[in-house]
């Protein structure tokens, strides 16, 4: 545009020349030629007085230091604090912020973002949040973070006193019967449990056994009855609910029950086991086991896209965004929550942030500033100097027409 601008002008220079000459060589045409004349001088002087005018603006014009130019070089640290100025007194304002922000709904349109968009924008922000999870969880020291999660616990459950809540569960799980699923089991697990070791059940009674009894041979007899004594007691319970040996073991677990609510001595006994285990360096161990499976597990389905979590994390966006299109009271609140925000972070920071403006810029030497103007205002400066060129020259023409008519 700068050249476009000097071509026109030097066009200019050289229709007046060749209409100059062109009158004194033909006189005849001197009328004519006359407008031709006064347009190009009138152009000329208004195209050098608009390249004078924006050159000033960044330098001197032709490298001649004439007062009042270069005006934005030396002007650097005034365009700074006016800049500045503008900004806070235009824009970081809680005033003007909140206005603006009254006028937006913020829970609106997050929640048309996370429910419509299946691709693109989306897609992107799920998947950068994805490896976000993922490198946490890699950047963090997995020792050192177990241990504050274990820690963690190890505080809330110290806190808790476990016995009142055994207690009330087991009581719920006996008024509703569903203990006895897992009694069936106990059951099954101690049957199993004697078949795996029933040669060494036999060798303790054995060994328990006089040696008349062994001599006689009558120890393996006993042993024998013993265990089948056992058999068909564990599969009398199994197979009959209503059997004698449920209902005392029922009255046990109810009686149980009630002194883990109710005894302190119990109450103490089962705080006692708790802060054995909480301090056992074994229970530790484990939990530091578990948390680093778990948080390999975590990194590896965060990087894995047909892992499920991508879906369960896109499903509960959604049903997030679905809450915030559908709820008026959520939307009201989030929205006042993003105006006060913005509003406190106005009044914070707005300062700071106008004077990170001027610092920067007044940091900037000269030349940085003229150029980084030049190149964003520089080319509609140029056509100030095209339309003064061509203005110049209409006006230049209405006046050489008002002279031959008057």
């Amino acid at each position: 545009m700068r050249r476009t601008a000097t071509l026109m002008l030097v066009l200019m220079v050289a229709i007046f020349a060749a209409s100059h000459w062109a009158i004194g060589a033909h006189p005849q045409w001197a009328t004519g030629l006359g407008y031709v004349n006064a347009f190009a001088e009138a152009a000329m002087v208004g195209g050098l007085a608009d390249w004078f005018a924006v050159t000033a603006l960044f330098r001197h014009p032709l490298g001649v230091p004439i007062p009042h130019t270069a005006i934005i070089p030396r002007k650097k640290d005034r365009i700074a604090d006016t800049m500045a100025q503008f900004l806070r007194d235009n824009f970081l304002t809680p005033s003007v912020v909140a206005r603006r922000m009254r006028r937006m709904n913020v829970a609106v349109s997050a929640g048309e973002f996370l429910v419509n968009r299946e691709g693109g924008e989306r897609s992107r922000f799920m998947g950068g949040g994805a490896e976000l999870v993922a490198e946490v969880l890699e950047s963090l020291d997995p020792e050192r973070l177990g241990l504050r999660v274990r820690q963690g616990l190890a505080g809330q459950l110290s806190k808790i006193e476990l016995s009142p809540l055994l207690g009330s569960l087991l009581e719920n799980l006996i008024a509703d019967g569903r203990h006895r699923p897992l009694l069936d089991g106990f059951i099954r697990w101690a049957g199993l449990t004697l078949e795996d070791n029933e040669d060494a059940v036999r060798e303790i009674i054995r060994s328990r056994a006089n040696s008349v009894l062994r001599w006689t041979g009558l120890d393996s007899r006993i042993s024998s009855s013993v265990l089948d004594g056992v058999y068909r007691l564990l599969a009398e319970v199994l197979v009959d609910p209503e059997h004698p040996m449920r209902e005392k073991i029922d009255a046990s677990l109810v009686k149980l029950a009630s002194q883990l609510k109710t005894d302190p001595e119990m109450r103490a006994k089962v705080e006692a086991v708790k802060m054995d285990l909480l301090e056992n360096p074994a229970l530790a161990d484990w939990w530091m086991g578990v948390w680093e499976r778990i948080r390999l597990s975590l990194i590896a389905r965060a990087r894995d896209p047909q892992s499920a979590l991508g879906d369960e994390l896109r499903e509960g966006l959604r049903e997030v965004g679905r809450a915030l299109q559908d709820d008026p009271r959520l939307q009201a609140q989030i929205n006042r929550f993003a105006r006060r925000t913005a509003v406190g972070m106005t009044s914070r920071y707005g300062a700071q942030i106008v004077a990170l403006v001027s610092e920067t810029v007044k940091r900037w030497d000269a030349g940085t500033v003229t150029d980084r103007i030049e190149s964003a205002v520089g080319r509609d400066l140029q056509f100030i100097r095209i339309n003064g060129t061509l203005v110049g020259g209409l006006v230049g023409v209405t006046l050489h027409a008002i002279t031959q008519l008057f």
